[in-house]
């Protein structure tokens, strides 16, 4: 065995960067650059790099009045009237009788509120006691039930 038919069983190991002098990639600049921004600081995600296009926090819409700095108003829990057919005749409809039937979760129902949308037939003759559309108060008339706006 001669040492030129060894395997070779070096392997080099990555640079580390900005570590002096006897890390192997030198001193003073250490492979960032001479001077300017990346070699001093980390450079923030929404910089652009240039004065004459505008930026885009500048070209977003801007949010104007009392609530700009709220967030936006959450919308309330929608139900449409084809899941009241769960219910039996005659029975009342709210957030305790929707939150039984696993309709809706009653804390989600708490915090945003209920309302009963149109989208699907209905078969049986309830009592409504949560805000309704238009067209679902006309679908719950038709079947014999009212609407009763608490």
């Amino acid at each position: 065995m001669s040492l030129n038919n060894l395997v070779k069983t070096t392997k080099k190991s990555k640079k580390r960067i900005g570590r002096g002098h006897g890390s192997g990639k030198g001193g003073h600049t250490v492979g960032k650059g001479k001077y300017g921004q990346k070699t001093r600081e980390k450079i923030p995600l929404m910089f652009e790099g240039t004065k004459i296009k505008k930026s885009l926090l500048k070209r977003l819409p801007l949010l104007r009045g009392k609530g700009k700095f709220k967030p936006l108003k959450p919308s309330p829990v929608v139900v449409n009237v084809k899941y009241l057919n769960l219910f039996k005749n005659g029975e009342v409809v709210n957030l305790e009788s929707l939150a039984k039937k696993g309709i809706i979760k009653k804390e989600d129902g708490k915090r945003y509120g209920v309302k009963i949308l149109g989208e699907g037939e209905l078969g049986v003759a309830l009592t409504v006691q949560l805000p309704t559309s238009k067209g679902a108060a006309k679908k719950i008339s038709q079947a014999g039930g009212k609407v009763e706006n608490v």
